[in-house]
């Protein structure tokens, strides 16, 4: 490739127009995406879809140009444009029903030769590999939607194209679709064009959005400007508010751009004057539409009452607030229901603000109702990742858990939240706890709830948040709710203004710390432990995690918090309690943390010999003839045979497959725990080898994913100092905390 095709854009559209018979679908559009990721929005028939198949070559442009990597495709056919390194994503993935997973990928493979190849696919999407025999009219919408980005990216294309990626999908595939597009992004692999009408999914891949109305960009601006500006939302992309107003919103014509500079902006008082709305096509646009008479849009104009000015006028106060404080001062969250404890969490908020802290009342109820706050209901629902339109809806349930997704998204792309505190029931308490969960380890979290004097894992999980009993019912202030809601207001302040006031030496301190390891343990893997903990001490600060279920996920807690420099996950037995069913599981997600951090990662099977139950009588009844050890009498361990070794290695191989940093995975020949050496009750060669060849068969080695077998028991000092060896040359310099990509 010449000098000349390497610094020219992905993209480069000049003038760009095309007619669906006499209408004007796009009109001169001018765009160019140098590298990265850049997404286009708009409204349905605005002539998104439009341009990706004039760049296709699938429609004809009547005028201009468009330009990859310096080459003139403007005339090309499809397959030619493809030859050229583009790849398409259509809108409806467009598969073949009939043709499987695996045959949808060969016919793909081989256009151009590059770093994607099947293989590499299926480590991606590893659903795609379980499901290869299937044909495509037998997958859910999210496997079709990675199978038809599969089949773009199997072409090696210096420009993807993605036209609409996440319609449709449920929300866990959209985050997964979108971490896709940020690693894509960050692998410099090849530029991508999103065509999106997800606002939250446009802002969050992207640095810079267009908007593309009546078949122009309109704009191009900043993503995170977009995301905080609901005004701007609803002028440009018809994003309304529930109950202020119904009436179509004005489209802003590409005169306004240049005109918004120009014209003077004085604040002007609550109530003071009526606003005349003009919308530039008083009917709804398809791609087909004509530019309507002025005397048309003069006639539709509509004055808005004074009691309106107000009500929008203090609205977009709010949204400003908002916006300047997203990435600006410190600020403490007060979030709950407001339609139905508002009163109390107004009263926290005074408590708080009374210390001298900034806050936010941020509204997360489902009732559709509007409330005064900072960030309304709405504003949080439209981060839900099929809109605003699936959280309020007539099943109270799917719309608490909807609200709950809407919620963690949006508080997810907060980055001054320096604490955050809520009150209500278990509803509220469901609400909040999965956001809170998604904060980094540290940042103050406390719930108030009912239910804090139960069993509050669910809540809490992994995560370091606080609960607090309410005592009484978070039902109007009386003279306990008022001492416990004060308690808790007071203890949240206090945490954060704590918190504030040691960063700075904590940031100094930062320069000489030691960088944090994590490390798993379990009672018949701590000799192992203690013997790497003592060799890694002067080092590195070593953090034990008991692996306990809550434990594993307390690591990978830290892990996505960036407050590790790399794991050492000797003892995996989680994945025994989560595939036979112990007490003591991981989750689905074990080891997703390493997957999505790519932080160097040091693991063995320490304990899979075992799956942890409580007293022998709470023993399922399937299991009641296996081989077992009384622990104690609380705890009863079942030995796992060859078949579930053969399982569990699998399992564990399919997730090593993911992890792109470094990997080292070691195997003791010698025995996996304990309880699993000569002459001990768990001592089965047998059902280790079907462990081992079961993991060496399903890991896809590589120079940086390594299986190493080990002619040592698992808690001999040799293998311990296998394992220290492993990791320095991973870990970099001593004293030094290794970047993280993200």
């Amino acid at each position: 490739m010449s000098d000349f095709s390497r610094s020219a854009p992905a993209l480069e559209v000049r003038g760009l127009d095309v007619y669906y018979g006499h209408s004007h679908a796009l009109q001169g559009v001018d765009l160019t995406l140098d590298s990265g990721v850049f997404s286009v929005v708009g409204r349905n028939g605005m002539g998104k879809t439009t341009l990706c198949k004039t760049i296709m070559g699938l429609l004809r442009a009547s005028g201009g140009s468009v330009r990859v990597r310096g080459e003139d495709i403007t005339r090309l056919s499809p397959a030619r444009i493809a030859q050229a390194g583009v790849g398409y994503v259509p809108q409806g993935r467009r598969l073949w029903r009939s043709l499987s997973v695996d045959e949808h990928l060969r016919l793909a493979a081989g256009m151009r030769r590059g770093v994607w190849t099947i293989d590499r696919i299926y480590e991606t999407f590893p659903r795609l590999a379980e499901r290869k025999d299937h044909g495509g009219g037998q997958l859910s919408g999210g496997e079709q939607q990675m199978l038809a980005i599969s089949r773009a990216l199997l072409t090696n294309p210096h420009l993807l194209i993605m036209d609409e990626p996440t319609e449709g999908l449920a929300p866990v595939i959209v985050a997964q679709v979108e971490e896709m597009l940020v690693r894509l992004a960050e692998d410099g692999e090849m530029s991508v064009l999103v065509i999106e009408q997800n606002i939250g999914v446009a802002t969050a891949i992207s640095k810079n959005v267009a908007i593309m109305v009546n078949g122009r960009i309109n704009r191009i601006i900043d993503s995170a400007r977009l995301a905080a500006d609901r005004e701007l939302q609803q002028r440009l992309l018809g994003v309304g508010v529930v109950g202020v107003h119904a009436e179509p919103e004005a489209d802003i014509e590409a005169t306004d751009a240049s005109a918004e500079k120009a014209r003077p902006s004085p604040p002007r008082a609550p109530g003071t004057a009526p606003i005349r709305i003009y919308i530039s096509n008083p009917t709804l646009p398809t791609r087909w539409s004509q530019p309507a008479p002025i005397a048309r849009i003069e006639a539709a104009a509509r004055t808005l009452s004074t009691g309106v000015t107000r009500i929008e006028d203090a609205a977009r106060q709010k949204r400003q607030i908002g916006a300047s404080v997203v990435s600006g001062p410190p600020v403490v969250l007060v979030v709950g229901t407001l339609d139905t404890k508002g009163e109390e969490l107004r009263f926290v908020r005074d408590v708080i603000a009374g210390h001298g802290l900034r806050t936010r009342l941020v509204d997360v109820s489902t009732s559709g109702k509007l409330a005064t706050c900072d960030v309304s209901a709405q504003e949080i629902a439209l981060n839900h990742g099929r809109g605003g339109s699936s959280v309020f809806g007539s099943d109270r349930g799917a719309s608490v858990t909807a609200m709950a997704d809407a919620f963690a998204n949006w508080l997810r792309r907060q980055n001054s939240v320096a604490g955050i505190i809520s009150a209500g029931g278990s509803g509220g308490a469901s609400l909040v706890a999965p956001g809170m969960r998604g904060l980094p380890v540290g940042v103050p979290k406390l719930i108030i709830s009912s239910v804090a004097s139960g069993d509050v894992g669910p809540y809490v999980g992994p995560a370091d948040i606080a609960m607090m009993y309410s005592v009484t019912d978070v039902q109007g202030l009386n003279s306990i709710s008022r001492a416990v809601l004060a308690n808790g207001a007071n203890a949240i302040a206090g945490m954060v203004k704590a918190r504030l006031e040691n960063q700075s030496a904590a940031e100094r301190n930062a320069r000489v710390a030691l960088p944090a390891v994590g490390i798993t343990m379990f009672g018949v893997t701590t000799p192992a432990v203690q013997k790497i903990a003592a060799d890694l001490r002067s080092d590195f600060e070593c953090l034990v995690f008991h692996a306990t279920g809550v434990g594993g996920r307390s690591m990978e807690k830290l892990v996505d918090s960036g407050m590790l420099a790399a794991v050492v996950d000797l003892t995996t037995t989680e994945v025994c309690d989560l595939l036979m069913g112990g007490v003591f599981p991981a989750t689905a997600d074990r080891f997703g943390a390493i997957i999505r951090s790519r932080v160097p990662f040091i693991g063995s099977v320490g304990a899979l010999d075992m799956v942890n139950f409580g007293a022998p009588d709470t023993i399922p009844e399937r299991y009641r003839q296996r081989k077992f050890h009384v622990h104690n009498p609380q705890v009863t361990l079942m030995r796992t045979t060859p078949e579930e070794n053969d399982r569990i290695g699998r399992w564990i191989g399919e997730k090593l497959n993911r992890m792109d940093g470094p990997v080292r995975f070691f195997l003791p020949e010698g025995g996996v725990s304990a309880l699993d050496a000569p002459s001990q009750p768990f001592w089965d060669p047998e059902a280790d080898a079907a462990l081992f060849t079961a993991l060496e068969r399903s890991v896809r080695q590589t120079g940086n994913r390594q299986l190493i077998r080990i002619r040592r028991h698992i808690n001999e000092p040799e293998f311990a100092s296998a394992i220290v060896n492993a990791l320095r040359p991973l870990i970099g310099r001593p004293g030094t905390r290794r970047k993280v990509a993200r």
